[in-house]
C-alpha cells in the first residue's frame, strides 16, 4: 500500500474543514504575530501531527499484516 502524500489518514470532511479555516484566518484573523503565536503555524502543526500518526498506524498495520502472512 502507497500513502497519499499529505492527505494521507485525513477524511475529504477534514480536508475541506482544514481548507475552510485555513481561509477564514487568512482573510479574518490577526494581521500579525510571532510564529508562536499564529493561528495558521498552530493549524498547519495539528494537519502535520494528524498525517504523522495516520502514517505510523498505517506502518503498524502493514507490519503486522506482513508478520501474519509470513507466520501463516
Amino acid at each position: 500500500m502507497s500513502g497519499k502524500g499529505d492527505n494521507e489518514g485525513l477524511s475529504i470532511g477534514y480536508r475541506i474543514g482544514y481548507q475552510l479555516r485555513r481561509l477564514g484566518l487568512t482573510f479574518f484573523g490577526p494581521a500579525q504575530l510571532g510564529e508562536t503565536n499564529d493561528p495558521t503555524a498552530r493549524l498547519a502543526a495539528e494537519r502535520a501531527a494528524k498525517v504523522a500518526r495516520a502514517r505510523r498506524e498505517r506502518e503498524q498495520r502493514e507490519a503486522e499484516e506482513k508478520a501474519r502472512r509470513s507466520a501463516a
